[in-house]
């Protein structure tokens, strides 16, 4: 389960300029989910940003939110009861 604060993290890194598939590191994860929630006018936008491209265009919009959900999971690990110490938090 995703909570909030992850959720609103991977829609604004999937309405950045980064490149689908890369590896950024987590200051540039971090500077691309401010500068998507800058420009497209808060969290909203981004979740606004997402849902438009889930309707123009799911095919690529799925690979590109899982993505962008692994590469903040990454950045910002939670610690949960459910993954042994040092676990991966993608699976």
């Amino acid at each position: 389960m995703t909570d909030l604060l992850t959720a609103a993290r991977a829609e604004a890194l999937f309405s950045s300029d980064l490149v689908t598939d890369s590896e950024p590191t987590r200051s540039e994860i971090a500077a691309a989910i401010r500068q998507a929630i800058a420009l497209l006018g808060g969290s909203r936008g981004c979740a606004c940003a997402l849902a438009w491209a889930y309707g123009e265009r799911p095919e690529t919009a799925v690979p590109r939110m899982r993505w962008a959900l692994r590469q903040v999971l990454v950045a910002y690990p939670r610690r949960s009861p459910w993954l042994p110490e040092g676990g991966d938090p993608t699976g």
